[in-house]
């Protein structure tokens, strides 16, 4: 269950206790430093979640070191972990973005993210923005519409990759509102495309929502016209969601958790699990997530998150089919 009312409930039932329970069989786990692969280039969404989780997860865990592998829309860096010995040592940032991409959008998948990735825990739920330089003459996202339908191809915007959930999310927008000559530019994650943005070489980004993408719209550096969660963000109220900015059903938002080798042992699933829960349960951690825009999962589970990205993979393949994008 969704939960808005973040830094009040919850807590409670995600205390230390958690982590009182042995692991047993697992005393050793882990003696040397384990490696969480973020599997897009620094500055985006996944980082602004991956970077502070390593660190505390230091605390109550081991040595968790951050690398970034990014490219293929997150295929690059998911695969590797899907490859990778299963002993807890390698483990992924993933979620919707990693799985909707190989599932829905190759005929000859890299990995197979149901059967060769173990979920261990969603952390967030994270929505993108219709980010825009501030040179285009709309103050909402109906005025960018209109502005896009009267000068057809001279708009473009950028995501993170063929493929993303950015670039699905820029793309459902165009099959709603009929503005099919809005060009897509692919980088190599959300960092590279909102620095190109700011600069004015593309006239919009579909980043996801994080605090130093909220700073840029209140510094007027990018202009914000819409988020794409369901209700209006807690750290960005007088931001509209893309529904009541005037687009029916524009709603997308993608899951961001920890994920495993399969066949990783389940103690030491349980073990980062657990670790990964009281490092959420944090009131400090969880404030600075909301302030970026997340909306940390307080409930999730192994089993929960592996129905949530079943769930995305189902909502996405009709657009995915409907638009004829492809990986291969």
């Amino acid at each position: 269950m969704r939960r808005r009312d973040l830094l009040t409930c919850g807590v409670a039932a995600l205390s230390a206790p958690l982590l009182a329970r042995p692991v047993f069989g697992q005393a050793r786990y882990p003696d040397h430093p384990i490696r969480l692969v973020v599997p897009f280039p620094p500055g985006g969404g996944y980082d602004a979640v991956g970077r502070p989780l390593a660190n505390k997860m230091n605390s109550v865990l081991g040595s968790v070191v951050v690398e970034n592998m990014g490219g293929g829309g997150s295929s690059l860096g998911a695969a590797a972990v899907a490859r990778a010995r299963p002993d807890g040592y390698t483990i992924l940032l993933g979620g919707s973005s990693t799985h909707v991409t190989e599932a829905v959008l190759k005929s000859r998948p890299a990995y197979d993210p149901l059967k060769d990735l173990e979920p261990i825990a969603n952390l967030v739920l994270s929505a993108f923005a219709f980010a825009i330089h501030p040179s285009v003459p709309a103050r909402t996202l109906k005025e960018f519409i209109d502005y896009a339908k009267a000068n057809p191809g001279k708009l473009s915007y950028g995501h993170a990759g063929v493929g993303s959930l950015n670039h699905l999310t820029g793309e459902m927008l165009k099959s709603l509102t009929d503005t099919p000559t809005i060009v897509h530019v692919p980088y190599r994650g959300s960092g590279p495309a909102t620095a190109d943005a700011l600069s004015g070489q593309v006239q919009m980004v579909t980043p996801a929502v994080t605090a130093p993408l909220l700073e840029y719209h209140r510094t007027g550096k990018l202009r914000i016209l819409a988020v794409t969660s369901p209700k209006r963000l807690i750290a960005a109220p007088d931001i509209p969601t893309a529904v009541e900015a005037g687009v029916p059903n524009m709603i997308s938002e993608q899951s961001i958790g920890l994920l495993a080798p399969a066949g990783t042992p389940r103690a030491i699933i349980e073990q980062i699990f657990q670790a990964s829960r009281s490092v959420l349960a944090d009131q400090s951690f969880q404030r600075m997530l909301v302030e970026s825009g997340f909306e940390p999962d307080l409930e999730s589970n192994p089993q929960a998150f592996r129905r949530l990205i079943e769930a995305d993979i189902a909502r996405w393949a009709p657009l995915v089919t409907a638009i004829g994008v492809r990986l291969d």
